[in-house]
C-alpha cells in the first residue's frame, strides 16, 4: 500500500482492521493489542522484511504511519481506543540474515546525524505526533547497547523527549530480545542482570519467559526497586482501562460483531488498495488490451495461479483469495495456465515444454512472476536483487513469439534492466503482496477498468548493488573510502534501473504549480521562528503550495504529486533531494483539472546537524513536482541558522564487544571492525 501513497486509504484500511479486530475479540476469538505497524525505513533492497514496511522515505513513512493509527486506535485521543497499535521495531532494524551476521547479535553503529535524519522519523511519528499506545523494542543494538536494555533510547528519548508519557502506554520485548541482551550479545554477565536492565530502562513486557522466571531472582537480589516493577504494571493495566476492558456494554465496540466483518464496503476498500498501489513501469502502448471471449491467454510462471502468496508474510485468513487465473477466467477469455516454478528457488525447466503450445495458440502472453516469501520473509534476507536466470529465459523466449507480451511482477523489487530493455515485453506491471483481489485488480487495469496510477516507494537498484555495500552498513550518505555509493534515493549516486517514485499512466498530464507561488520569494528565519505557536518548533507551518494537475489525455486517472525539496542548505554533503509532501488525486476525467494542496512545514525544510539536533538553515531551496521534475519553485531562507529540535545526547562509553559471537562477511571494512570504522567516522 506503501506504492499509493494515499493517506486516507491507509486511514480507511486501518479503520476496518480495527473494526474487525474488535469484532473477533467480542467473540473471545482475538485480543486487542496488536504488534504493527513495521515501520522501519527500507533502505536495503536485500531485506527479507522490507515488504512488510511501506518503504524507504522516512517522510513518506511518517505521514503513512501518523493515519494508520488513527484508523488503527480509533482517533489519536479517544476515549476508548479500538485497539493498541505497537510500532516497531525500535529501532535501526533492517537486517535479518546476511552473510553470517544476524539480528539477535547485531549492533548496528550509525552516528547522530544519520540516526535522527533517517531512522528516527517514523518513531517520532508514532510516539510524538499519534499517540500509539505501545512501542516495540528490536532484537538488535543500537551503538553497542541492545535496545531493549537502553534507558537513553526508551526513556530519554521516546519517553521525555517525545512526550510519549500517558500511563497506558508501554513498550515490548521482541521475541525473546530480553534473553538476547544476555546471550548472544553480551551486555550483561548475569541472566538476572538482564531482566533488571530491561525492566529499568523501560521495557514493559517480555515477549519470551525470562522475566516471569528471573525477575523474582532478580528482586531478591536487590537489583531494581518494586517501584520499577509496579510502573510497568500499572503500564499495562491502565492500557486494558483505555480499551474499556472493564466497562462492559458502555464501550461502544462491544455491539461489533460478524456482520462487521468481511462487508460488501471493506471487500471493496480491499480492492481499491490493490488497484492504487499497481505501478506500470513499462508500456509500448499495447496497454490498455481488449481481453473477451474470442481472446486466448497463455498465463504462465509461478505467480498464475497464486493465492496465499500474494498476502505476503504476515496476514489473516483472507475470505477468498482471487489471483490472476481466477481474475483471467473471470474475463471469458480461454485461459491456458502453466505454472512453472519461478525460478528463484528451483531453476529446474521440467515443466517448460508445457509453455510453449500454450504460448503459441495464445492471442496474449502474460508472465505472472517474481518473488515471494520462499526468498524473503523474517529471518531470511535476499541474497541477490536480480530475477534469476531461469526467469530471465523464460521471459527471453515468451518475448521472442512477437505478441502482446505482459510481465506481471509480483513480490518485491527486481532490478528490471533486462525486462525493459528487451522490445518484444510490451508492458511491465509490478503489483507487490497485493492482497485478497489482487489478481483482478491486475487484469482490470491490463484491460482499462481501472488505470494504474502507484508509485515506487522504494528506489529500484541494478543488481549489481549488493556488491557495492555490505548490508551491515547503516550509512545512508556516500563514501569513497569504503566504496559505497550511498543509500536510498537521497543519497545514491548510481544509475538506479527505476528511481523512487516512478510511476507510468495510460493518459498524459500537465502538472504545474498554481496561482502567486511568490517564485523567488525570500523568509526571513527570524520572522518564521516567531510567528510559531507550535509546541514543537518543527511542525509550524511555513506555506502551502497548490498544484494544478490537468489530464490532458483520454484516460481518467489518478494522479499522486510528489513534492520534493532540494537546495544548497545545511551542512554538506546536500541530499540530491527529499520527499516533502505529496498528495494523491483521484479519477480526474480528461480535459479537466483538479488541484492538490501541498502544505510544508518548517520541519521539512530543516536538516539535521552531526549531534542530530533538528536546524533550520539559511540557503536556497527549490521545491520541485515529481521525479523529473515539471514544475519548481524557488525560494531562500535568511538569517541564522536556528535549532527547532535539540537533540537528547547519549552517554559517553556506550561501545560494547562480544569476543565470542562475531558477525561475518560486512563486519569488517577493510580490516577494522565496524566499531573501529563507526570510530572513525565520528572522528574524521
Amino acid at each position: 500500500m506503501g506504492a499509493a501513497f494515499d493517506d486516507d486509504l491507509i486511514r480507511n484500511v486501518a479503520d476496518v482492521i480495527s473494526t474487525e479486530a474488535r469484532a473477533f475479540s467480542n467473540f473471545d476469538r482475538a485480543g486487542l493489542d496488536f504488534w504493527t505497524p513495521n515501520i522501519n525505513p527500507y533502505k536495503d533492497p536485500r531485506w527479507g522484511r522490507g515488504q512488510e514496511t511501506p518503504g524507504e522515505d522516512p517522510f513518506h513513512l511518517s505521514s503513512y504511519v501518523h493515519a494508520l493509527i488513527d484508523g488503527l486506535q480509533g482517533g489519536y485521543s479517544p476515549k476508548y481506543k479500538k485497539i493498541v497499535a505497537t510500532c516497531k521495531h525500535f529501532v535501526a532494524y533492517d537486517m535479518d540474515s546476511w552473510n553470517g551476521n544476524f539480528r539477535y547479535q547485531w549492533d548496528a553503529h550509525i552516528n547522530s546525524q544519520d540516526l535522527v535524519e533517517y531512522y528516527m522519523p517514523p518513531f517520532q511519528s508514532c510516539a510524538r505526533d499519534s499517540n500509539v499506545g505501545a512501542f516495540m523494542c528490536s532484537y538488535n543494538s543500537l551503538n553497542g547497547v541492545p535496545t531493549c536494555a537502553d534507558p537513553w533510547l526508551l526513556n530519554n528519548v521516546l519517553r521525555e523527549h517525545w512526550g510519549w508519557t500517558n500511563e497506558q502506554q508501554w513498550v515490548t520485548s521482541d521475541c525473546d530480545a530480553v534473553q538476547n541482551i544476555f546471550l548472544p550479545h553480551e551486555f550483561t554477565e548475569t541472566r538476572e542482570e538482564t531482566v533488571a536492565a530491561a525492566l529499568i530502562a523501560g521495557t514493559d513486557i517480555n515477549c519470551g519467559t525470562y522475566y516471569q522466571e528471573l525477575l523474582p531472582r532478580a528482586y531478591e537480589q536487590g537489583l531494581f526497586n518494586i517501584s520499577v516493577l509496579d510502573q510497568a504494571l500499572v503500564r499495562q493495566y491502565s492500557s486494558l482501562v483505555r480499551l474499556g476492558y472493564f466497562d462492559g456494554d458502555a464501550v461502544p465496540y462491544r455491539s461489533l460483531d460478524w456482520s462487521d466483518v468481511n462487508t460488501p464496503a471493506s471487500q471493496q476498500l480491499a480492492y481499491q488498495a490493490a488497484v492504487e498501489g499497481i505501478t506500470l513501469l513499462k508500456n509500448d502502448g499495447t496497454l490498455p488490451i481488449s481481453i473477451g471471449s474470442n481472446t486466448t491467454i497463455a498465463l504462465i510462471g509461478g505467480w498464475a495461479n497464486a493465492t496465499t502468496q500474494m498476502q505476503g508474510n504476515y496476514a489473516g485468513v483472507a475470505p477468498y483469495l482471487h489471483g490472476p487465473l481466477y481474475a483471467a477466467e473471470a474475463t471469458g477469455a480461454t485461459v491456458n495456465m502453466v505454472g512453472v516454478p519461478s525460478g528463484q528457488g528451483d531453476p529446474t525447466t521440467d515443466s517448460w515444454l508445457q509453455v510453449w503450445p500454450a504460448a503459441e495458440a495464445a492471442d496474449i502472453i502474460i508472465y505472472a512472476d517474481g518473488i515471494d516469501d520462499d526468498v524473503e520473509a523474517e529471518g531470511m534476507d535476499r541474497n541477490n536483487i536480480g530475477w534469476a536466470g531461469a526467469q530471465l529465459d523464460m521471459i527471453g523466449q515468451l518475448a521472442s513469439y512477437g505478441k502482446p507480451f505482459i510481465v506481471m511482477q509480483f513480490g518485491d523489487q527486481l532490478d528490471n534492466a533486462p525486462v525493459v530493455s528487451n522490445e518484444n515485453v510490451s508492458a511491465l506491471l509490478w503489483g507487490g503482496y497485493p492482497g485478497q483481489d489482487g489478481g483482478v485488480a491486475m487484469f482490470d487495469i491490463v484491460q482499462g477498468k481501472a488505470a494504474p496510477a502507484g508509485r515506487l516507494p522504494v528506489t529500484q537498484y541494478p543488481s549489481d548493488y549488493i556488491a557495492q555495500i555490505p548490508a551491515t552498513d547503516m550509512s545512508l550518505r556516500p563514501n569513497k573510502t569504503s566504496g559505497s555509493p550511498g543509500r536510498t534515493y537521497q543519497w545514491y549516486t548510481g544509475n538506479a534501473t527505476f528511481e523512487f517514485g516512478f510511476g507510468l499512466h495510460y493518459t498524459s498530464f500537465s502538472v504545474s504549480f498554481a496561482g502567486n507561488t511568490d517564485n523567488g520569494s525570500t523568509y526571513a528565519i527570524s520572522d518564521l521562528i516567531m510567528a510559531s505557536k507550535e509546541t514543537y518548533l518543527d511542525k509550524t507551518a511555513f506555506k502551502t503550495f497548490e498544484v494544478d494537475v490537468e489530464n490532458t489525455g483520454s484516460v481518467t486517472s489518478d494522479y499522486v504529486v510528489l513534492g520534493f525539496l532540494a537546495g544548497q542548505h545545511g551542512p554538506q554533503p546536500y541530499p540530491i533531494k527529499r520527499l516533502a509532501a505529496y498528495q494523491r488525486l483521484h479519477n480526474i476525467t480528461p480535459a479537466s483539472t483538479q488541484t492538490a494542496a501541498l502544505n510544508l512545514t518548517l520541519g521539512n525544510l530543516a536538516r539535521v546537524d552531526d549531534h542530530g539536533s533538528t536546524v533550520l538553515y539559511p540557503g536556497d531551496y527549490s521545491l520541485m513536482i515529481d521525479t523529473q521534475p515539471l514544475s519548481v519553485v524557488n525560494f531562500t531562507l535568511t538569517g541564522n541558522a536556528t535549532v527547532l529540535d535539540y537533540w537528547p545526547q547519549p552517554p559517553a562509553e556506550r561501545f560494547q564487544t562480544s569476543d565470542y559471537f562475531v558477525g561475518g562477511y560486512g563486519s569488517t571494512y577493510d580490516g577494522e571492525t565496524v566499531l573501529d570504522a563507526f570510530e572513525n567516522i565520528v572522528e574524521g
